[in-house]
Formats: C-alpha cells, structure tokens, sequence
C-alpha cells in the first residue's frame, strides 16, 4: 500500500530555514504528484505546493512564492519542501500527499502521511 512520510519538522526562529522530506513507497503508477499542505490551529488545510513526477512542473500558493521551493530526488522517491524566510505565520503542522492530478487542491489527494510540526518563534 502507499505509504508517505514526513520528517524535518522542529522549531526555528523568524527569518530561518527548514527542509522538509516526504519520503514515499507502494506507488505504482507510471507518474503522480505529491503535494504539500499544512495546517494551523483553527484554520482549514492550506495547499502550500505540489510536483510532478516525470517533468518536475511545480506550483506554489501564493504565501510561500520566492520563499518556498518543491524538489523531488526520483531515485530515493522523496519529495523535499525547502523552506525560507520562515514567518510565524508558517506555523503549522505540515503534511504530504499523494494525487494523480497535479493540484493544490487537497479534496484531489487520496493519501496522506501524518505529518511533521514546523513551530517558527523568537
């Protein structure tokens, strides 16, 4: 079965870097995208980037452009969210996702993997 997991999670403080791995297994279609959400405390789940598989095509969620950035390393099938210019605002639990359409849209992912706490504070 698929299975996605996350790690790289921690505390930083405001203007600071992270990098995210999704680690994946039990894929088996030819091409699919992971996508990268999060959640804070009393807000709905946020669509923060996505990847595909065969060309790499990558989008973003307008809060993140020019901070964030999605690479995927094929031969270990991980998915990496680098994370920059870290705000408090970026606090949230992240999650990664599987989709075989390219979206943000997380309704459009069929599995998810529990999720790593990012916490950014001075």
């Amino acid at each position: 079965q698929v299975q996605l997991v996350e790690s790289g999670g921690g505390l930083v403080q405001p203007g600071g870097s992270l990098r995210l791995s999704c680690a994946a297994s039990g894929i088996t279609s030819d091409d699919y995208n992971i996508g990268w959400f999060r959640q804070a405390p009393g807000k709905e789940r946020e669509g923060v980037s996505c990847i595909t598989r065969r060309d790499e095509e990558t989008k973003y969620s307008d809060s993140v452009k020019g901070r964030f950035t999605i690479s995927r390393d094929k031969t270990k099938n991980t998915v990496y969210l680098q994370m920059d210019s870290l705000k408090p605002e970026d606090t949230a639990v992240y999650y990664c996702a599987e989709a075989s359409e390219f979206t943000t849209d997380p309704d459009k992912f069929d599995f998810w993997g529990q999720g790593t706490q990012v916490t950014v504070s001075s």
